[in-house]
Parts: structure tokens; sequence; C-alpha cells
């Protein structure tokens, strides 16, 4: 599973050809949400998930500016999952998973659809991504975590990088 994930990576360095900071957004979000998902013991399936999902949660950005001229989270959320399944096929993945990485990617901005704990921390880990490249004074950094965060651990990380 790490070589796949590793080929996954290089997948996504290939796809944003040159886009350093969309790419080391992606690799920032990989690193925490795999610290977060071993530090709460989840299950190496559920983690093998978690880190496909978090490489590539951002992918549809270049289709959303080429199609909408726009970023948005909700142009990402439609974009991302045919481009992830695209990069994805050609590894044979068990559907079940598919489908799973899929729906992580075409929801991670929507959290009134977190429904287990892997969307959990892909949530958490991109916000603790986010906060630094946004920049984020003192109080939404609060209300973020106060609103957002669930996990130990993440909220271990959050109250250490930023409070």
């Amino acid at each position: 599973m790490e070589k796949l994930i590793s080929n996954v990576t290089k997948d996504l360095i290939q796809y944003f050809d040159g886009d350093v900071k969309r790419i080391n957004h992606a690799l920032k979000v990989h690193s925490f949400a795999k610290c977060i998902g071993e530090l709460e013991n989840i299950s190496d399936e559920m983690k093998f998930i978690l880190e496909t999902a978090a490489i590539l949660h951002d992918i549809g950005i270049k289709e959303s500016e080429r199609k909408y001229n726009s970023s948005a989270a909700k142009y990402q959320e439609i974009e991302g999952p045919p481009v992830a399944e695209t990069i994805l096929l050609k590894y044979n993945l068990n559907k079940k998973h598919l489908n799973r990485i899929l729906f992580l990617i075409g929801n991670h901005h929507t959290h009134s659809k977190i429904d287990d704990i892997d969307f959990q921390i892909l949530v958490e880990a991109d916000f603790l991504v986010n906060i630094f490249e946004d920049e984020l004074e003192l109080e939404p950094i609060v209300t973020i975590r106060d609103r957002f965060f669930k996990t130990k651990s993440g909220i271990c990380l959050i109250n250490s990088l930023y409070l």
C-alpha cells in the first residue's frame, strides 16, 4: 500500500506539473492526515483510504479553474472525483476503497457530511495546513478548533501549532 501511495503522490506531482504551491499543500495535508490517523490508531485499510484521499483532496482545482474560472470549494468537489478516478483506475483498487476515496474528495469541504473518522481526520489535516497558508488570526483558529476538531490528536496538534 505504501508503494501505491507513493505512486499516487508522483501522479499528483505530474498532474500539477510545476504548481509547487498546490503540490506542497497536498503533501502537507497528507503528512498531517497520516500522523493523526496513526495517533488515532485507525485500521490499515482506513489509513490507506485516508492517505490516498489526502494526497488527492484538491485534485479538482485545475479543472475548476479551467471550467468555472474559480477554485471555489463547490467546484473542487464537483471536479475532483472524476480527475481522481482517472488517476486511480490504473491501480485496480478495491471498488469499496475507490468509492470511499472519491466520496472524501468530493465532499471534503462539506463538513456536515462527515460520517467516519477518516473524513474527520482529512478535514482536520486540511484545516491545519490552511490555517498556516491563509495566515489566520487567533480568534478564527479557536473557532475552527472548537467547531470542527474532534480527534484528540488533531486537537493536540492545532493547540501546539497555533494556540
